[in-house]
């Protein structure tokens, strides 16, 4: 599996000095959640800070604020119902996460979970994300969710959704 890291902000590298392995673990158990290969998988990964990832979800989903976890999708991947698995992408790229630190610390605070937990959830939905699963519908949701919960599962991390939703 290749992951490549572009730290925008420089604060990740203090305040979450695991992310590299953590990032690596997360991908690995969601491919695997969903049926994948993980050595064969490419990811783009931006760390970056509150106001950049605000920039980044104004300009691709017409929201002026920050978020936890983008994704961007290396192909158009969707389910053919709803509650259904999407097919496979064509190739190793997968396409690109971005995930905001400041955002990511602060809903860990107040969910009362590690940063490192919250980390490796959002990771793996980012990577859910770029396979071609959502949450837009509750079936959608479900889907997502179950493979969630079986790769943190696998990862040691309790169900993330006992605690609060994404």
């Amino acid at each position: 599996m290749s992951i490549e890291f572009n730290v925008e902000d420089p604060a990740w590298d203090n305040a979450a000095p695991w992310y590299r392995e953590v990032a690596l673990r997360a991908a690995e158990q969601a491919l695997i959640a969903a049926g994948r290969t993980p050595p064969e998988a490419e990811i783009s990964v931006l760390l970056c800070h509150d106001a950049r990832i605000s920039e980044l979800n104004r300009g691709f989903r017409g929201k002026a604020a920050a978020t936890n976890v983008l994704s961007w999708p290396a192909h158009a991947l969707a389910p053919p119902r709803p509650g259904a698995h999407p097919a496979p992408p064509p190739d190793a790229t997968l396409g690109d996460i971005a995930l905001a630190r400041e955002t990511i610390e602060t809903e860990a605070r107040e969910q009362h979970l590690s940063v490192e937990r919250h980390f490796a959830h959002l990771f793996a939905h980012g990577v859910l994300h770029l396979l071609g699963y959502d949450h837009e519908t509750d079936a959608d949701a479900e889907l997502m969710e179950g493979l969630e919960r079986r790769a943190l599962g696998a990862m040691g991390i309790a169900d993330p959704y006992a605690v609060a939703r994404c």
